[in-house]
């Protein structure tokens, strides 16, 4: 009896759950983005309830609001983005994004303001690979579920009249929930908008939606306009009869900080080659225009830098070596990293990203002694005064084990994983330093090949384009927004070598730039610096940022002035 009652229930139990799976709910476009936004505020924005948590006498109700002022947040961002003929499609990407979004915030404390966004946007696949690790892959699985439960459900049709109704119903809803919220938390929201207003680029995901806007918005895609002009009437003063052509390499190194560099004052003595050369000028004190690369390099090379700050001012004009080219000085640039960034638009430009030397090249990328080759060429013939750019991967991040050759790892045990996370911080020390070690080689090396070749009088300027994090108060990498960002990341270091024939030829007392070594100096430097130490004329330079005009001859610093 009890065998012929199992074996009807088993196919009635059986029809249900199929009859169950067959009853797919339909659900309006707008409950889905409440869901989501709802799913996002609890499990996508662990780094943000982390912030607005920390103060331990915060009570549930807090909390509560938090919850209603994320979800109002993320609604209304997600409500003009998500209609119904894309929606399921479009919500599952922003739930594989959140993830990925969420576990790079949590892992390295980073901040997905616009140029966090635009790093992400102009990386190239090498420094996308870098950041690819098992941690990565688990953290894109965990939306799954929600993936899972997205494709279950189906999106309700309904007239054009209904959707509008639904759609306002919506944007008053969220906006009546987030004004409630924000009234019922006054008190603390006001202190936690003063005390860390960063946080806004924690609330994922409308932190990357709207600083993607914004950066589509300032730099939209398709050809980009003609760069306006920069010192237009620049002019170089005219070589005495005689002199040799002067060759200036300037080496923009990669997420090198001022604090583990040896010539600073480091326990380590991560630069002995450099430290072995006469002559070596270092600089202790020099700040970064940014704390990335898109930020930096641009800034670094613009009249206009940190000072007053302005992106698109700084995007939209002519860089140093345009000017250096229209004064009639030959420059290049080779590159290492992920491009110019604009600063040699329209320019001689050599990449090593298609290299293939065993001796410098793996599978993603070459080391930074591949810059060096071919020297006799990209010095050029000796014709003129020359600029040559060598833009360094240098300890671009966070796989640092990967940025020297193997006689370099001298400290052990080293950090041998992209996810930071899983290292000790002496293993991620050590490896960073291992890396500035081979930059200190690699300059070296190239202190020595101008010293040698007899077509020029040489010289060096290294300086990085901003620091690292290493984890310090909890932050790894680079890019946190520059109101905020620790010393670590803003401060860099900066050398430079010339030739004696260099600074005469330049009317440059080596002894007076010594004593300068010591003051306070940042990337807004130097530009006016590089022009006057090639005595490029112009209305636009600016003597009192010059950090070699103290230093130079009457003649020499006269020259370099307005005419």
């Amino acid at each position: 009896m009890s065998t012929s009652l199992s074996a009807k229930a088993v196919p009635e139990w059986r029809e249900r759950a199929l009859a169950l799976l067959r009853q797919r709910p339909q659900l309006r476009t707008e409950i889905l983005i409440l869901l989501a936004s709802a799913y996002f505020a609890v499990f996508g924005n662990q780094a943000f309830w982390r912030v607005a948590m920390e103060d331990a006498t915060r009570s549930p109700g807090w909390a509560l609001c938090v919850f209603g002022l994320l979800l109002a947040v993320n609604a209304l961002v997600l409500s003009l983005l998500v209609w119904r003929p894309w929606a399921r499609v479009l919500l599952g990407l922003l739930l594989v994004v959140s993830a990925l979004a969420g576990h790079y915030i949590d892992a390295y404390g980073i901040y997905l303001d616009a140029d966090m966004v635009r790093n992400v946007l102009h990386t190239d696949a090498r420094e996308s690979r870098d950041l690819l690790s098992w941690d990565t892959l688990l953290a894109a699985a965990a939306a799954i579920p929600a993936l899972l439960a997205l494709a279950w459900v189906r999106v309700r049709r309904s007239g054009w009249k209904s959707a509008v109704l639904a759609r306002v119903a919506l944007w008053l809803g969220v906006a009546a929930l987030g004004v409630t919220a924000a009234l019922a938390s006054s008190q603390h929201l006001s202190a936690l908008m003063r005390n860390q207003h960063q946080a806004r680029y924690l609330v994922t995901p409308a932190n990357y939606l709207v600083s993607l806007f914004t950066v589509l918005q300032e730099d939209p895609p398709g050809p980009k306009p003609a760069l306006l002009t920069v010192a237009g009437d620049a002019r170089q003063l005219p070589s005495p009869a005689g002199r040799k052509p002067r060759l200036l390499v300037m080496v923009v190194g990669e997420t090198v900080r001022a604090g583990n560099w040896g010539l600073n004052g480091y326990a380590r003595q991560t630069t002995p080659e450099l430290l072995a050369i006469p002559d070596v000028l270092n600089f202790t004190d020099v700040s970064a225009c940014g704390t990335s690369t898109e930020v930096s390099l641009p800034c670094m090379f613009s009249p206009y830098g940190r000072t007053g700050y302005d992106k698109k001012k700084i995007r939209s004009h002519e860089s140093l070596l345009h000017v250096l080219a229209r004064a009639g000085v030959s420059v290049e640039w080779r590159d290492n990293q992920s491009g110019c960034k604009g600063v040699c638009q329209g320019l001689p430009y050599e990449s090593t990203s298609n290299a293939s030397d065993p001796a410098y090249c793996g599978d993603d990328r070459c080391l930074d002694g591949i810059l060096l080759e071919r020297a006799a060429t990209w010095m050029g013939d000796g014709r003129g005064d020359r600029v040559v750019v060598l833009h360094m991967v240098g300890n671009h991040g966070p796989n640092y084990f990967q940025r020297y050759p193997p006689e370099f790892r001298r400290y052990t045990p080293v950090c041998e994983t992209a996810d930071l996370g899983d290292c000790s911080p002496a293993q991620i020390v050590n490896a960073y330093d291992n890396a500035i070690g081979y930059t200190d080689h690699v300059l070296a090396r190239l202190i020595n090949l101008i010293g040698q070749q007899s077509r020029y009088h040489g010289g060096m300027i290294y300086v990085s384009d901003h620091g690292e994090s290493l984890g310090e108060k909890g932050l790894f990498l680079h890019g946190v927004p520059y109101a905020i960002a620790p010393d670590e990341q803003t401060r860099v270091p900066m050398t430079m070598w010339f030739s004696p024939g260099f600074l005469a030829d330049s009317d440059t007392d080596r002894d007076c730039l010594a004593g300068e070594t010591r003051r306070a100096w940042s990337h807004d430097n130097l530009f006016d610096s590089v022009l006057g130490i090639m005595d490029v004329q112009t209305g636009d330079y600016r003597r009192e940022r010059d950090l070699f005009a103290a230093c130079r001859q009457p003649a020499g610093a006269a020259g370099a002035g307005a005419p």
